[in-house]
């Protein structure tokens, strides 16, 4: 190998070396972000006090468009590991939060990363909210809401749901879930989507780095 290789590929070692600095230090800033948005959350009117809208999936969206899907699944789960430390639910909301997180950014960055256009990234956040809504069903019949139980009996819950709609005839958590919890997940979703593609393309250039 002469001077010149050995030059180019020091550099080329540099680069990477600030690349990979930089990818961190956004995945560090954009998962605080996302830490403080879950703190940030809002009643919902047509939904039960006890569930609240949070835009805490917006910052790791961000991440997996302008730094790829695995970013975007570690800003999901620094965020949770940061909530950890106050959680009022031993672990199990922040596993949900992640599972539904990841659910979300994965498949819209593997979308977006095979051709990076507008219209990708609107199809691979569509796709991921979709996802999300779907994985919140299990998510909650299963591992969040029996944790509700231990606060909050089965029956009241089922009542909290019955109120919004008396003429329906809601009798389980399962139709409780797929009558209102896995719809505003996927608005959710489309609320953090509408948003990321609004701003993503201004903060493009600070993220990547092509300032």
């Amino acid at each position: 190998m002469d001077s010149t290789q050995m030059t180019n590929k020091r550099a080329g070692a540099r680069m990477n070396s600030k690349l990979d600095v930089r990818k961190m230090t956004v995945t560090a800033m954009l998962s605080a972000i996302a830490f403080v948005l879950m703190f940030l959350d809002t009643a919902v009117p047509i939904m039960p006090s006890f569930i609240k809208l949070d835009l805490s999936e917006l910052p790791a969206l961000i991440a997996t468009f302008a730094l790829g899907p695995v970013c975007g699944v570690i800003v999901c789960l620094i965020k949770n590991l940061l909530h950890l430390l106050i959680t009022t639910t031993g672990g199990v909301g922040e596993l949900s939060n992640f599972i539904l997180g990841a659910a979300f950014v994965l498949p819209a960055g593997l979308i977006y990363q095979h051709k990076k256009t507008k219209k990708n990234a609107i199809i691979g956040a569509i796709v991921g909210a979709l996802a999300m809504a779907i994985i919140s069903f299990p998510s909650n019949l299963f591992i969040v809401y029996p944790v509700y139980y231990n606060f909050m009996p089965k029956d009241v819950i089922i009542a909290a749901y019955q109120a919004l709609v008396p003429f329906a005839n809601i009798d389980s958590i399962a139709k409780c879930l797929l009558l209102f919890n896995v719809p505003f997940t996927f608005v959710k979703g489309l609320i953090s989507a509408i948003i990321t593609i609004l701003i993503y393309q201004p903060l493009r250039p600070l993220l990547k780095g092509n300032n």
